[in-house]
């Protein structure tokens, strides 16, 4: 995150409050993403499963579970930032809205699904002329 107004910034915290919303059962909050991240919820939810083994979905603080559904969706849906971006955003929004350990949980079940999802979070070199 380089800057607290950049517009790409303020999308991922509109998605993430409007996760956060559904979550409690309040729909009114809706983003730009909104219907393609829940519509994802299974696969999102699966994915987080998978990576935090010893935490149910049920288990995870709300805010947390927000921030990982939208920047999973964000890697493996949408695919159209870079994955150490993604990364950073979804740690820098957990360090914001959660708790003291949230970024930590967070920066672990991302390195987490992207080492399982086998995906590469650095560029290939440029091609040389």
């Amino acid at each position: 995150m380089k800057n607290k107004h950049d517009p790409r910034h303020l999308k991922r915290i509109s998605n993430m409050q409007a996760v956060f919303a559904y979550q409690l059962g309040n729909s009114a909050k809706i983003s730009p993403d909104y219907h393609q991240i829940i519509k994802e919820l299974p696969r999102l939810d699966q994915i987080i499963s998978d990576n935090a083994p010893k935490w149910p979905l049920e288990k995870i603080n709300r805010v947390d579970l927000a921030i990982l559904r939208c920047a999973l969706w964000e890697l493996v849906i949408q695919k159209v930032n870079p994955p150490k971006v993604i990364i950073d955003e979804a740690v820098e929004l957990a360090k914001e809205f959660g708790t003291d350990s949230s970024s930590s949980f967070v920066n672990g079940v991302m390195g987490s699904a992207i080492k399982r999802l086998n995906i590469p979070v650095t560029s290939p070199p440029a091609p040389h002329d």
